[in-house]
């Protein structure tokens, strides 16, 4: 467990002033007028197309093996309005992290929280399934006003970001569990807590099935959801959150609990999770945050890669 940290005079050290300064002009762009901020955020996202080729030619391949029958132009106006999403999500943490609970509230549009309640009858735990969209900073801080929960993380290497984002990341919640601490997870879930799991991404070749995603049939898919899945006092839910088109703020979600998981067979659990995150993906897609390498771990090491 992460306890909110402290301000160390050692975080004023020169070698950390151009992060101060990145963090104050995010500051305070963060108190412009939201639509000016989306606004702000799409022109971001366009120059991180022009500046960073790598990212958006794995965010284009991601897309192309996902969906093999949209066409080139359709693939590449998805790869821009991803990008664009992409700048936005930067200004996004300032508003996650900074505004006030009055004014980040009025963005928050709450559907489905009577599954969030009934998944917590009788004093259970939550494993409630977040998957890796560019509105997730928000999403957290937006969650916290519903039911405080717990959440798993990556400690950041410069210390000044480790020291905001747990303060931010916390702001409406309660603690942080460092990513590979399962016991503290499992903890967590016999007391009763909610706790967030991202279970979207590649991890590797370690606890993981590989499975159909979308049109790629061999996706690394982490098993950490059955195993915590399997705790006796745990529920298993989706939560979702999508940013309205029309800049009226977060539609967050919350689906009936999942029945019959963990099923007893890691593979069929994996594949369960798998259509999960299609069916929130399609809701969105130039909402997701392809830019990840999804699909870079390969069943068998000598197999060709498909970002080659």
């Amino acid at each position: 467990m992460i306890e909110q940290p402290k301000f160390k005079l050692y975080f004023l050290h020169p070698k950390f002033w151009l992060t101060w300064l990145g963090v104050l002009i995010l500051y305070l762009i963060s108190w412009l007028p939201y639509r000016l901020q989306l606004t702000l955020g799409k022109g971001l996202g366009r120059l991180f197309k022009r500046a960073m080729p790598r990212r958006v030619n794995i965010a284009r391949r991601n897309l192309e093996l996902c969906f093999p029958d949209k066409s080139g132009p359709e693939i590449e106006q998805l790869v821009t309005k991803n990008l664009e999403n992409t700048g936005i999500a930067y200004f996004e943490i300032g508003i996650a992290w900074w505004w006030p609970s009055w004014r980040i509230k009025r963005k928050m549009h709450v559907h489905g929280v009577e599954n969030l309640e009934q998944a917590q009858a009788d004093g259970k735990g939550v494993l409630m399934l977040l998957f890796h969209f560019l509105s997730l900073e928000v999403h957290a801080r937006l969650h916290g006003f519903v039911k405080p929960a717990v959440g798993l993380y990556r400690p950041h290497n410069n210390a000044v970001m480790e020291y905001l984002q747990t303060r931010g990341r916390g702001r409406s919640n309660k603690y942080m569990i460092q990513r590979r601490d399962v016991k503290a997870m499992l903890n967590a879930l016999a007391a009763g807590e909610i706790a967030g799991y991202l279970p979207d991404q590649d991890y590797g070749r370690r606890r993981v099935e590989f499975v159909p995603f979308f049109s790629v049939p061999d996706a690394s898919t982490t098993t950490g959801t059955t195993l915590f899945a399997k705790h006796p006092n745990c529920n298993v839910l989706v939560s979702r959150c999508i940013r309205r088109d029309d800049g009226s703020g977060y539609d967050l979600y919350y689906e009936p609990a999942l029945q019959g998981f963990p099923s007893g067979d890691n593979k069929i659990d994996a594949e369960r999770v798998n259509r999960l995150v299609e069916a929130a993906i399609k809701q969105a897609p130039d909402q997701y945050l392809w830019v990840h390498r999804r699909f870079k771990t390969r069943p068998l090491e000598d197999m060709p890669s498909y970002y080659d």
